[in-house]
């Protein structure tokens, strides 16, 4: 019976006749049974793969003192005032706030008040201490000024945040022209949302009354 030749051993046989020169490339992966071509095309891709360039370095500099002042300067012109809590009245024949007392409130200070179980914040001011200190001040420098009567004869408001937004304390003065103060409260406190909140201590008439002398 004749014998099967293995494909294998018959290329090999005839392949040193044919190709000399590439045989001894081949030797070393007899053992493992692989083909001279497949040993080759191995021998070519470890060769690519040992000159693969390494990945640069990246080096980290500093600027210079000159260019630091200079960066900083120029982010500083970047800088918004942050939303503000505060205080405010509303002069309806100008359209316009005066008297405005405010405070800058950051994220870290809504948590920080959260933290301690304090979820309001409101402005440690009050409208009446406002409106005494530029009234006497008014007096003593004997400059004109809104800051005469009673205070509470004069549409006012308050900025505060409350748990989660903030929210502007107003009273019934306030309905007709919210589009209004929505846009003076939105540039005067850079506020990115609020809330109207209505109560009668802010309506006019209301409040702490009977602090300042009336006009005649």
């Amino acid at each position: 019976m004749r014998k099967h030749t293995n494909p294998l051993n018959y290329f090999l046989r005839f392949s040193k006749k044919i190709f000399p020169d590439f045989w001894p490339q081949a030797t070393p992966y007899l053992a493992v049974g692989q083909t001279p071509l497949i040993a080759t095309r191995l021998d070519n891709l470890r060769e690519k793969r040992r000159f693969i360039p390494e990945k640069e370095v990246m080096i980290m500099t500093q600027l210079s003192e000159k260019d630091r002042k200079a960066q900083m300067a120029d982010m500083a012109s970047f800088d918004e005032q942050m939303p503000c809590i505060g205080i405010f009245w509303y002069d309806p024949e100008e359209h316009n706030f005066f008297g405005v007392y405010k405070k800058e409130i950051t994220p870290r200070m809504v948590e920080e008040a959260a933290e301690k179980g304090v979820p309001f914040i409101n402005y440690p001011k009050l409208h009446r201490q406002v409106w005494a200190k530029e009234y006497f001040r008014a007096q003593a420098t004997h400059e004109p000024t809104k800051f005469k009567g009673d205070y509470t004869q004069v549409p006012r408001g308050r900025v505060a945040w409350n748990i989660d937004k903030f929210i502007v304390l107003v009273g019934k003065w306030a309905e007709p022209i919210q589009e209004e103060l929505t846009e003076l409260l939105e540039q005067e406190f850079s506020l990115p949302y609020f809330e109207f909140v209505y109560d009668e201590h802010w309506d006019l008439g209301h409040g702490w009354s009977g602090d300042m002398p009336t006009t005649r």
